[in-house]
């Protein structure tokens, strides 16, 4: 087989209906759009790192109260992937390590593929965590997302000793840009930027996970 790692990115790729996690669980809490703006700046001027980021916006949520149900509500309008599982199955089945590289959040592959953890061999999130009373406490959040996500990939390689030749990505967005620059086969699926789909080798418009697999398993 060519290839050994197949890496996935979350929102808009294993879950459909969504451009940006962050960006659905500001809306449902209705946090300050200026304090969102502000920090998002900041991060493109190089005032925050990405981690200073994302913590800011997560404290947000927490001063809002947000509970483990009211992400599970504002999840109401997305959905997984069609083809997902039976993409992340078959690739199993022959064998090929899996890896989320992804700013997404635990909570949102926690509620559509509950055992994702049974998938995924290496999984580069950001995690919430809640208290007793299902109340939003803290969170870990992962630094590899936007440029990161391509030093996430090397990581993973280095250590399984694979070359990034043998090395898959799959993702839609322009953080997926990077990481798609070094993988042997980078995916843009169900694309919606165009930096991404000029540097990916393939492009798959059809909204189904299974249509990646004929170019990973070829």
């Amino acid at each position: 087989m060519k290839y050994k790692l197949v890496c996935f990115d979350v929102d808009g790729t294993l879950i459909d209906n969504i451009e940006y996690s962050w960006e659905l669980f500001h809306n449902h809490f209705e946090v300050d759009k200026k304090r969102r703006i502000s920090a998002r700046d900041k991060y493109y001027s190089g005032e925050f790192s990405y981690l200073d980021w994302a913590n800011h916006d997560i404290g947000m949520w927490i001063e809002k109260g947000a509970t483990k149900e009211e992400f599970v509500k504002a999840m109401k309008q997305i959905k997984l992937m069609k083809g997902a599982l039976e993409t992340l199955r078959e690739l199993k089945n022959r064998g090929l390590k899996l890896a989320i590289i992804s700013g997404s959040l635990n909570i949102i592959l926690e509620h559509f593929i509950p055992d994702y953890k049974e998938f995924f061999d290496d999984v580069f999130l950001s995690e919430l965590y809640f208290d007793e009373n299902g109340k939003l406490v803290k969170a870990k959040t992962t630094e590899y997302d936007m440029m990161k996500k391509a030093d996430a990939l090397k990581l993973i390689a280095k250590r399984e000793g694979f070359k990034l030749s043998e090395c898959v990505h799959v993702g839609d967005h322009n953080n997926d840009v990077e990481i798609a620059k070094i993988a042997g086969l980078s995916i843009a699926f169900d694309c919606k930027d165009d930096e991404l789909r000029k540097v990916a080798d393939v492009v798959v418009e059809k909204k189904d996970l299974r249509e990646v697999l004929k170019y990973i398993l070829k």
